[in-house]
């Protein structure tokens, strides 16, 4: 072997040629998308356009294994980029080519592609993997929850970690393929439609497929024995919901709720305009957890929401959300308002139309029923927090800022900006600001002050501004003069319904 010697100058000479002269302006992606409340939460880099997930999972020792496969352009010069997720990786792969990867911080894969990409530049992700997600923590919780029969993904702001791989923030919505196989005689359920199923050595494997773009913590996994109901609305919304076999005494309530599904998807479509996906639903797993949550498509109900019987008000809130949060979500998790103020206000709505206490009414007894120095006017739903991102200010100071909002504009802006605002931003991202402009482009009124006092203010607005606002003269008098409306502690016991997600909320 003859090896030939190269002078210092000639072999840097022949490095220099070898590198594009471009090379220096390719950089790791960032490991947080830029959200202050949740700052290593999704990445910078790419954005991703589909996911495709195929699954096995094991209920019984709670073991999944799995291939993604992750559509994406690079939205930089890309040396190296991160994905949120927490289970063992054997392989990954970029646009084909195996990819270097380890992990850092609490929930990152860091993947380094065998060459850097270019801005631009569509990028296939596949990712290959296995772990028992049970066993699987990150700043000290998990949201993946074992049921007697499988196990549920379903929390609020993060589930993907425990199950699969993703850019994990609201800012970057895709479509969704899920595919799952499980023993036979169990259900993999998730959201959207179910293309097919097919059972082969004694594995089934469900095909799940969700066409409109979907925000990650709005994807769900349930894996168990389920009793399953398909129809139809009257508005031709294909609605599927599933029951845990194990409810117990809770099954005949959940059934009474869940199954009013698509009368109350046509009930809100008045008032939010057309369903925006291809079917309506909701699953009641045996959990021992006391949420619910907006899953697209197939709302995640806790059993514990139907302890006291039916519970509509729950399921309306819950499908407002595919309006407001789903459809439309939010840019960054400080305008949680545009979720779970307009969720509760949907929950008011049903008050009124069930005769037990108008929007007013509870608006009134909302303001009325917390003196000036509680700590509940020291949250702004605004901007209230990560530590106090559902708080009950956020849904009911929210909810209270939405009546103020359609007294200010009246009811034909306040209905054409009800309506108009999930086709607006359909499939998309917006802030409360935007929320603001649009609603004053609607009225034409400037809206600044209001949003400020109602939203901003960390103090209770004052008798001028609640009387502005349209509130009763016995509301802004005297907390015993307003009537408790009827449906009162029934909205007050679906406070809880992101109460105790994994952040503790």
């Amino acid at each position: 072997m003859h090896r030939r010697l190269i002078a210092p100058g000639a072999l840097a000479a022949s490095l220099l040629l070898a590198i594009p002269a471009s090379a220096a302006s390719y950089t790791p992606g960032a490991p947080g998308i830029g959200d202050p409340y949740y700052p290593a939460y999704g990445n910078g880099g790419y954005d991703v356009s589909h996911y495709d997930l195929r699954l096995t999972y094991q209920p019984r020792t709670d073991e999944l294994e799995g291939t993604a496969t992750l559509l994406a352009t690079t939205t930089q010069d890309l040396s190296r980029f991160d994905l949120d997720f927490l289970l063992d990786v054997s392989e990954v792969r970029v646009n084909g080519a195996k990819a270097s990867f380890s992990t850092s911080g609490e929930h990152e894969l860091e993947i380094t592609p065998a060459k850097p990409l270019a801005k631009g530049t569509p990028v296939t992700v596949v990712v290959r993997y296995s772990g028992v997600p049970s066993t699987k923590s990150a700043y000290g919780f998990s949201t993946w929850h074992r049921t007697p029969d499988g196990a549920v993904a379903a929390d609020e702001p993060e589930s993907a970690w425990w199950w699969y791989p993703s850019n994990d923030h609201p800012l970057d919505k895709a479509t969704y393929d899920v595919s799952v196989a499980v023993p036979d005689g169990t259900q993999a359920i998730s959201n959207g439609t179910l293309q097919s199923s097919s059972s082969r050595l004694g594995w089934t494997r469900y095909n799940w497929r969700s066409n409109k773009p979907q925000a990650t913590y709005l994807t769900t996994l349930a894996v168990g024995k389920f009793d399953i109901t398909t129809g139809t609305s009257d508005g031709g919304v294909p609605v599927v919901n599933a029951y845990s076999k194990d409810l117990g005494d809770n099954d005949g309530a959940a059934r009474a709720s869940v199954e009013r599904t698509g009368e109350l998807v046509d009930w809100l479509s008045g008032y939010f305009g057309p369903y925006p996906f291809s079917s309506a639903g909701g699953y009641v797993p045996n959990t021992t957890t006391g949420y619910a949550l907006e899953t697209q498509t197939r709302v995640y109900y806790s059993p514990r929401q139907f302890a006291n019987g039916s519970n509509t008000s729950v399921v309306v809130h819950e499908l407002a959300h595919q309006w407001y949060g789903d459809d439309v979500s939010l840019k960054g998790w400080k305008d949680i308002w545009i979720n779970e103020g307009f969720a509760r206000y949907a929950q008011w709505l049903w008050s009124e139309h069930e005769g037990e206490g108008t929007t007013q009414e509870l608006a009134d007894y909302t303001y009325a029923s917390h003196p000036a120095d509680d700590v509940f006017w020291t949250v702004a739903p605004g901007d209230p927090g990560a530590e106090n991102q559902f708080d009950a200010a956020v849904y009911d100071r929210g909810a209270l800022a939405v009546q103020a909002l359609r007294n200010e504009v009246g009811d034909d802006a306040f209905f054409a900006v009800l309506k108009g605002w999930p086709k607006e931003h359909a499939y998309g991202n917006a802030s409360v600001d935007d929320f603001r402009t649009f609603a004053e482009r609607v009225s034409g009124r400037s809206l600044d002050a209001l949003f400020d006092t109602w939203l901003f203010q960390p103090s209770k607005p004052g008798a001028p501004a609640a009387r502005g606002a349209g509130l009763a003269k016995s509301a802004v008098a005297d907390r015993g003069s307003v009537a408790l409306p009827t449906s009162w502690r029934k909205i007050a016991a679906t406070d809880s319904v992101h109460s105790g997600t994994a952040r503790g909320h």
